[in-house]
């Protein structure tokens, strides 16, 4: 059976060099939410995997997986250079930032790519950004070719680092809002009480499961270099959603309430296409957010 799977994986390979070879050995910066299911994903498709994580509290999060994760500083040369000594063919660069402002987002997606590129120039970067890079507001739909206006600075480093990616021949996969076991944010404010209509409600969301997006990153390891999107087959507006909620959990819709400008991503309204990734011959398992509620509600209840 692994014979079979690994002259599977060399039947995929790219060897024009339009995109990713699937060679063997990948370094997962960020082995976290996202990271760490690609890694499982990676590892069962037969790849050596290495995990870094920033804290040692989010790798022994890991210490039963059958791959090696460790803690590290990617913003740091020095801790980088203690891994140098084995060069990886794939670096994908999934970390998150937990929240920081402009210097933290500099320091770990800039400063952090930099130091990769440097360090291992002979590999293959495939780093994930967001569709927050998107500044539309008048609910445009958007692709990979759409102008990128970032309202706030930390997209603003996200677009300067795809920049760097880009230009060492590497692939931007830019991520829509991740939900997934455990994790939903709009799920979470509608049970807590703290959800609003925000002006109405008419706000575009864009989402994607986290295995999904894990999927999509595995496309993209053979895919053209390039941008592309990640994003479900169904945006849909907040009052949308919190109706979906409603009905499922049969309670009332949320109050209506001012726009929140302060968000992580900004007040961007905008429909993001999935159309570039979709002709990878990738199909999303949740093609929309209202289908995956029943399987999301479960993980959130045990929290």
């Amino acid at each position: 059976m692994a014979q079979e799977r690994e002259r599977g994986l060399a039947s995929d390979s790219i060897s024009s060099g339009q995109g990713f070879r699937k060679s063997r050995s990948v370094f997962i910066i960020g082995c976290g939410y996202i990271g760490g299911a690609t890694a499982d994903f990676l590892f069962q498709e037969g790849w050596k995997v290495r995990g870094i994580c920033a804290t040692g509290e989010s790798a022994r999060k890991f210490q039963d997986k059958p791959y090696l994760v460790e803690v590290c500083d990617v913003s740091s040369r020095v801790h980088l250079h203690h891994f140098s000594k084995t060069a990886p063919d794939l670096i994908l660069f999934c970390a998150s930032s937990r929240g920081g402002g402009e210097n933290e987002y500099r320091q770990l997606y800039l400063y952090g790519v930099c130091n990769l590129l440097e360090i291992w120039p002979t590999a293959k970067v495939l780093f994930t950004s967001s569709t927050s890079v998107y500044g539309h507001i008048d609910g445009e739909l958007v692709h990979e070719e759409s102008v990128t206006a970032p309202i706030r600075a930390t997209g603003k480093v996200l677009l300067e680092t795809e920049q760097k990616v880009l230009a060492a021949g590497g692939t931007v996969a830019r991520l829509a809002g991740v939900y997934g076991p455990g994790r939903s944010a709009l799920m979470k404010k509608f049970l807590t009480g703290t959800a609003t209509l925000e002006a109405g409600g008419y706000r575009w969301i864009n989402q994607i499961h986290r295995d999904d997006a894990a999927q999509a990153l595995m496309h993209l390891i053979t895919a053209p270099l390039g941008i592309y999107n990640i994003c479900d087959d169904r945006p849909a507006r907040q009052y949308e959603i919190y109706h979906w909620l409603a009905d499922f959990f049969k309670r009332p819709l949320p109050p209506l309430g001012p726009p929140d400008f302060h968000r992580k991503r900004g007040w961007t309204n905008k429909c993001v296409s999935n159309q570039k990734l979709r002709a990878l011959h990738w199909v999303p398992q949740w093609p929309s957010y209202q289908t995956a509620i029943p399987s999301i509600a479960t993980t959130m209840s045990e929290q």
